[in-house]
């Protein structure tokens, strides 16, 4: 088993799970009612698929996977040089990932690694509710800063806040060999569900 990124998740319910809609419509009243406490606006789930897609990218991984970019974020955090992992090395255990915790304010570090949502809306802290799976709701938007911010650090090059169709379609086809290897694969996993998750209006749902 591991993490499955999506989404259009509901739409996939919609149109494979009756049961899975109905459970995740009762998600879509917990999740708003949480962030109507916060402040923010209702969140309304796309029934259909939007005109954004996604380009080719890894859907799921090893959960352990997702460490290794979260690693690389904290260096760049706590503005630090990045270096690679050691082999047989365990990403959570690297001391940059706690300092980089200290304050809460990162929504890739502060989020479940197995379930939960980021919600396409902008909002600065990350929402801590054990009413919602994962117990975590993260901002789309902020994910995707973040994801622009750690980009260089693992040699990932973008025009602004864009990534190529050149680069993506490097990404998707490297191998083990390439240095930062996983790190670059969640990343542009990530990347391109925040992209979609930003311009088609619709939840990240990890699962």
């Amino acid at each position: 088993m591991g993490l499955a990124i999506t989404v259009h998740y509901f739409v996939d319910m919609i149109e494979n799970d009756a049961e899975g809609e109905a459970a995740f419509r009762d998600h879509m009243k917990v999740l708003n009612v949480i962030l109507e406490r916060e402040g923010l606006p209702p969140h309304v789930e796309p029934e259909v698929r939007g005109k954004a897609k996604a380009r080719r990218h890894v859907g799921s991984f090893p959960y352990s996977f997702l460490h290794y970019l979260r690693r690389a974020y904290a260096y760049v955090h706590e503005d630090q040089p990045l270096t690679p992992l050691a082999e047989g090395d365990d990403p959570t255990e690297d001391p940059m990932i706690e300092e980089a915790n200290i304050l809460l304010d990162s929504h890739l570090l502060c989020h479940s690694d197995a379930e939960g949502y980021y919600v396409p809306i902008d909002f600065a802290d990350i929402i801590v509710d054990d009413e919602i799976p994962g117990g975590m709701i993260g901002s789309s938007q902020r994910l995707f800063a973040e994801l622009v911010a750690v980009a260089p650090a693992i040699g990932i090059e973008l025009d602004g806040t864009v990534l190529s169709d050149k680069v993506a379609a490097i990404l998707a086809d490297e191998d083990e060999s390439v240095p930062y290897a996983t790190e670059r694969l969640v990343w542009l996993t990530l990347f391109e569900k925040t992209r979609v998750s930003i311009a088609n209006g619709t939840l990240i749902v990890f699962s």
